[in-house]
């Protein structure tokens, strides 16, 4: 038994609208770093990055891909494969498609799923807990991570645990899984030391997954099948064939699978686990000072109590309020009672109902070649600062619609304009005219930063004709 691998499978899905302004749709928050020194998708992949785990097999959306790549390879792990969903489509087909590529290689192989965006301080008594729920495991049943509670959280679905399995020490029989309670019924939950947190994490084999799946859901298991079966490689990523991921219906492990299994079991643990649903999950977890306050940044606070207050760019300051929340970046203000936090998705729907872009990018856009961030924008020119990491290069391109101007920061840019090729220094710069052919590298061994001033008609980001590319988002 010792000697069987756990395969992890790391969901990294969701929108980023529970914790707005910090995350977004474009960059949500398993990507941001708000508890410890990695980000929480980095946090997630080295938890298991252990004796006894293969490399984790990644699934994420099509835009999120290149940094999903990019966080894993900045902490050393090389993933087993990336699997790119075009739609989402919850975490039930996700599952489904880890399971069915686990199994080309090893049909009864173990799969530890994990979604990306949870906080874990104490990883090894989730290590304890994933080898308790083993044994389990390899003798066909489908275990759940249930969290021990210490309040009456309304905000969870609980587990009733059942009996304990003798040939399983620390595994428990699942009786039934309960929706969001209201407080009182919360409150008779916690006292009767009967049931746990739901924590969406789950070992299983992908033998028996699917076998589960299929009784409930042959038309999920179907979808999945011709989704990755039609699937194309694309660089590193396997990317699904769209048209067969459409036809899968959409449906959570939990529904699909866990609640209908007569095999559902359990294991209780307490790890220091927070899903980070909402703003007052990080003021819950973070340390506070004298008054109750849990800050990050810039912050000055005076005749302030029981708050969190973050800023990314601008100073904030504060005096005579309680129990509030105050999130600021360089382009949003979210200012919430810490009792409403959960309240920010509804803002977040206001936002995208108006047509507004704030839920959806920040002012910095990662790219797979670097970044680049908005510092100015007007009618007919828009101001931006490019990072171009060491080695990298942008698509060969042109524009339509409007010309460039490249000032030289810092580092050493090679740039392409029509038929001409040129290595720019540290304030110098180029200009490139309304459809001509350019290209920006940096064949240097440190970041290039410039400043590109666009002017013209129209200054969108689809205004981007690609004729090569080395990140496969040039046309065949």
């Amino acid at each position: 038994m010792t000697d069987t691998l756990i395969h992890p499978v790391i969901l990294s899905g969701g929108s980023g609208s529970r914790l707005w302004p910090l995350s977004r749709a474009g960059y949500p928050k398993q990507f941001l770093n708000l508890n410890g020194e990695h980000t929480m998708l980095q946090a997630t992949a080295l938890r298991v990055a252990k004796p006894g785990f293969t490399t984790p097999l990644m699934v994420c959306n099509d835009d999120h891909r290149f940094i999903v790549a990019e966080q894993l390879r900045t902490v050393n792990i090389n993933p087993d494969r990336i699997v790119l969903e075009p739609l989402g489509r919850n975490t039930a087909p996700a599952v489904a498609v880890a399971a069915l590529a686990l199994t080309q290689n090893q049909e009864d192989a173990l799969m530890l799923v994990m979604p990306s965006d949870h906080v874990i301080s104490d990883d090894q008594a989730f290590l304890k807990a994933v080898n308790q729920a083993k044994s389990a495991a390899m003798q066909g049943k489908l275990v759940t991570f249930g969290i021990e509670p210490t309040t009456p959280e309304t905000g969870y679905g609980y587990i009733h645990k059942g009996q304990a399995q003798a040939e399983a020490p620390g595994v428990f029989n699942v009786m039934r899984f309960v929706e969001k309670p209201d407080e009182a019924t919360a409150q008779a939950y916690l006292n009767s030391g009967e049931y746990a947190w739901n924590s969406g994490i789950f070992l299983f084999s992908a033998k028996r997954y699917l076998e589960e799946l299929t009784k409930h859901n042959q038309a999920m298991v179907n979808a999945c099948e011709q989704a990755l079966a039609q699937a194309e490689q694309d660089l590193s990523f396997c990317r699904l064939n769209k048209d067969a991921f459409a036809e899968c219906p959409s449906d959570s492990i939990d529904y699909a699978v866990m609640e209908k299994t007569t095999d559902a079991a359990i294991v209780p643990v307490s790890m220091g686990w927070s899903d980070l649903g909402a703003w007052n999950a990080l003021w819950d977890i973070e340390q506070k000072d004298e008054n109750g306050n849990a800050s990050k940044g810039e912050v000055l606070l005076h005749n302030t109590h029981n708050s969190y207050v973050l800023t990314d760019h601008p100073l904030v300051a504060i005096t005579g309020l309680d129990n509030i929340i105050v999130i600021a970046t360089d382009d949003a203000v979210l200012v919430a009672d810490k009792n409403n936090a959960q309240d920010v998705k509804k803002v977040v729907d206001q936002l995208k109902a108006e047509g507004r872009g704030e839920h959806l990018l920040h002012t910095t856009v990662h790219r797979p070649w670097g970044s680049y961030r908005g510092i100015d924008l007007g009618e007919r020119y828009q101001v931006k600062r490019i990072t171009v990491k060491p080695g990298e290069r942008l698509s060969l391109q042109m524009h339509h619609h409007r010309a460039e101007h490249w000032i030289v920061v810092s580092g050493t840019a090679l740039i392409t304009n029509g038929e001409k090729t040129a290595l720019l220094r540290e304030n110098e710069s180029t200009y490139i005219p309304i459809g001509e052919t350019h290209r920006l590298e940096n064949p240097g061994k440190v970041p290039l930063h410039l400043i590109e001033v666009q002017s013209g008609s129209y200054l969108g980001e689809d205004d981007i004709v690609r004729f090569e590319d080395g990140y496969g988002r040039a046309p065949q």
